[in-house]
């Protein structure tokens, strides 16, 4: 059993930067891939990009160039680095965690934090 607990939300204005992290408890953390989602209001839980367990990192599109993912094995924890924040970013964003391999489908993490609430206006 694996427990993932977000912070680091808040309300910034565009153009501005936030750090969500994800801390791990229970068991081996190292052999773990973080997958990070967002969903906003009305609209389907989406990737936003994962960390492998090795430390390979995948981006969607739409975050690609501003946003960084890292893991602290040490500390247990998986950042997401979030800059130029634009308004369409606002969601909630979850960290989700698996066996070894990012995979950006919902339906693969066993194992989910309950959310953090990112707005960004305009």
């Amino acid at each position: 059993q694996v427990q993932l607990v977000e912070s680091g939300g808040g309300l910034v204005r565009a153009g501005g930067s936030l750090r969500l992290s994800c801390a791990a408890s229970g068991r081996t953390f190292s052999n773990y891939a973080v997958g990070w989602f967002r969903q906003a209001p009305g609209k389907e839980r989406e990737p936003v990009g994962g960390i492998n367990w090795n430390g390979g990192t995948y981006y969607a599109d739409s975050v690609k160039g501003r946003f960084t993912i890292s893991r602290d094995n040490a500390k247990n924890t998986v950042y997401l680095q979030m800059n130029s924040l634009k308004p369409e970013d606002t969601a909630v964003y979850l960290c989700a965690g698996r066996y070894w391999n990012y995979d950006d489908a919902v339906g693969s993490y066993s194992y989910w934090g309950q959310g953090t609430q990112v707005t960004v206006s305009s």
